[in-house]
């Protein structure tokens, strides 16, 4: 188990939600716009980054809250509580999410040092058919759930992509072209290193499992530079002149792509079915969980993700859930599609902001 006692103030349309008494295995059932996404968004604030949804702060908080908000939850393993931890925005700084573990106030990124938490939600279908830059936030997320320290790397590399980007069209002093491509060169390197030990592993873990009944995809990291720092910092030293006239710089991880085939056909994943596209996120999402809980608590939020599977593909589904170490949240319109499960999965329903326990 990893979360219980989670508490929502003022978060969307909950004013004061409680849930307790959680399981491995956690259901939230309810009608549409009755709230149930909203608790899985609060859960994934519980991680470094802005959620789910990727919601600026002005939108988490409820029409009564005063502009501020509060998510806590207890860390339980082993059926004992070893931490409290929580988010918050306080009304009269809304523009600041704070944070406080066991108490202390702590940064955002530390989150990630005590929990692991990832994520499957519908907007995500269009992921393959989407922006490169898409997949590249995508790799940053899932890398950021193994190595919190990805995601100082990333903020690092892009403060200084955009400084670099600035000097390009505002100034020729080489000195300063120097030092901010020795900080992008090796933010650059950092990056690259962690996107592409992340599609390692992760192509580890799909290799083992079978094809079928969810599409095994076959992952490839496409630096959009050189690895080393060394080679990056050199490459952005020589094309200085390309990319002043450019306007931009044109060589580093911002132009990376994660391409993706279906094993067996080859065919890229932007090509295949909706089916086929959902099957590969799903193997995606499940491998990663498991690299991801390795060494501490994890948890997974799978929203609506039952809703368009087949009785078969559903049923194995839950199977691949029950082996799994990360906790796991739930979201339907009704329990009829997890009548598996719902024996040993605790069930709330949501109802306008508020969840009642069956």
């Amino acid at each position: 188990m990893a979360l219980d006692r989670i508490a929502l103030s003022h978060f969307r349309n909950h004013r004061q939600t409680e849930l307790g008494g959680t399981a491995q295995l956690n259901l939230l059932v309810g009608e549409n716009g009755a709230g149930k996404t909203n608790i899985l968004e609060a859960l994934s604030l519980l991680a470094p980054g802005r959620g789910l949804r990727r919601a600026a702060l002005s939108e988490l908080a409820g029409p009564d809250g005063g502009g501020g908000f509060q998510i806590g939850a207890s860390l339980n393993e082993q059926g004992h509580e070893s931490a409290r931890i929580g988010t918050f925005v306080e009304p009269e700084r809304p523009g600041r999410r704070l944070v406080r573990i066991n108490g202390a106030e702590a940064s955002a990124q530390s989150l990630g040092e005590w929990l692991a938490i990832g994520w499957l939600t519908p907007a995500m279908d269009g992921l393959f058919m989407d922006s490169a830059g898409a997949r590249r936030r995508y790799m940053d997320r899932l890398a950021l759930a193994i190595d919190p320290a990805h995601a100082r790397a990333v903020s690092r590399f892009e403060t200084a992509l955009r400084e670099r980007n600035k000097l390009l069209e505002d100034s020729r002093d080489a000195t300063w072209l120097e030092a901010i491509e020795a900080q992008l060169a090796e933010h650059g390197a950092q990056v690259t290193a962690g996107r592409a030990a992340l599609v390692a592993t992760l192509t580890d873990e799909l290799t083992a499992l079978p094809d079928q009944p969810f599409a095994r995809p076959i992952l490839t990291y496409r630096p959009g530079g050189p690895a080393t720092r060394e080679e990056l910092r050199a490459e952005l030293a020589r094309y200085r002149n390309r990319d002043r006239a450019a306007g931009r710089t044109l060589a580093g991880p911002h132009r990376d792509e994660l391409e993706v085939v279906m094993s067996g056909s080859g065919q890229l994943a932007s090509s295949c079915s909706t089916g086929e596209q959902k099957a590969m996120l799903i193997a995606i999402t499940l491998a990663h969980a498991a690299l991801a809980a390795e060494g501490r608590p994890g948890v997974l939020l799978l929203d609506e993700v039952a809703a368009h599977l087949d009785p078969v593909r559903r049923a194995a589904l839950f199977e691949r859930l029950r082996l799994g170490r990360a906790q796991l949240w739930l979201t339907g319109t009704e329990p009829a599609p997890f009548e598996d499960i719902l024996g040993e999965a605790a069930v709330w329903r949501i109802r306008r902001g508020t969840a009642e326990r069956l």
